[in-house]
């Protein structure tokens, strides 16, 4: 009787199941999604299977089937996608003394899962990890442009050097930042929207009163300028022919004493001498 427990075949299903299920546990199927780091007694053990390599073809990965001792390996699993940190309504300060709200992402890739493992577990807690660091890199490079140039083609300068400091910070969970942008920056809304509208209504009357100043400034300048290079043409042709000079002034005395060019004015009656000094171009003396 106890040499018939083979012939039983509910002994036999059991141990074949067991069997199975122990053939079974022994591999795992790593997908390209995913990094393995293999824990042994809650120790790690070998390289990670699978990780991020730089310019790595998909299909190419040390993706696949991998052996694990049943009961004392364990497969942490860490992404290998590029995943995503976003900052919501981030009070910042510009150098302009103007105070924004910005909504900003970072993407980032895990390219040391055994170093994030040893430090932050998991992806969430990575991630959780980043956005004071995120956020203070952020209101830190903010902080040093005005608001002008989020609006101009130095904002990408500006999203590059947020990138490198976070960088700096996050190469100690084993992560590569891709990517930083700001999706936009705008001011707060109420009084201190307001303000800033004020200001800058200030700041254009302020310049544009310092143009007119200096058009007005510059105009006289030229005028003259003018002014004296006409006197001095004037004087070189005249010092030529100081007779001719004495009749074209005199000319153009009589033409603003005697014609009235302009309508509806009063006429003006002038008595004088024919011998007076004023009328000797009338009378051909010189």
């Amino acid at each position: 009787m106890s040499n018939s427990w083979y012939r039983n075949p509910i002994t036999l299903g059991g141990i074949a199941l067991a069997v199975l299920l122990l053939v079974f546990s022994s591999f795992v199927v790593v997908p390209e999604t995913k990094q393995a780091v293999i824990l042994r007694m809650n120790t790690p053990y070998g390289a990670p299977i699978n990780a991020y390599q730089p310019g790595q073809r998909y299909g190419q990965t040390g993706a696949g089937v991998i052996f694990r001792i049943p009961f004392l390996d364990q497969v942490v699993w860490v992404d290998k996608r590029v995943l995503d940190i976003e900052l919501q309504n981030q009070p910042v300060l510009s150098t302009d003394q103007l105070r924004l709200e910005v909504d900003a992402f970072a993407r980032f890739r895990v390219v040391d899962p055994l170093l994030m493992w040893q430090t932050a577990k998991t992806e969430a807690e990575v991630i959780s990890r980043l956005e004071p660091l995120f956020g203070s890199a952020l209101r830190n490079e903010l902080g040093r442009v005005p608001f002008a140039t989020l609006l101009s083609p130095e904002r990408g300068q500006v999203m590059d050097n947020i990138q490198s400091s976070l960088q700096k910070l996050a190469a100690q969970y084993g992560v590569e930042i891709v990517d930083v942008r700001i999706k936009h920056a705008d001011l707060p809304t109420g009084s201190p929207l307001d303000s800033a509208f004020e200001r800058m209504r200030t700041a254009r009357r302020q310049e544009a009163a310092t143009i007119r100043a200096q058009g007005f400034r510059d105009a006289q300048i030229i005028r003259a300028n003018a002014e004296a290079e006409r006197s001095r043409i004037y004087a070189a042709a005249f010092n030529k022919d100081p007779e001719f000079y004495g009749f074209f002034r005199a000319m153009q005395s009589y033409r603003y004493t005697f014609v009235n060019d302009q309508t509806n004015k009063g006429s003006t009656s002038i008595i004088l001498s024919p011998q007076n000094s004023y009328l000797r171009e009338f009378m051909g003396q010189r």
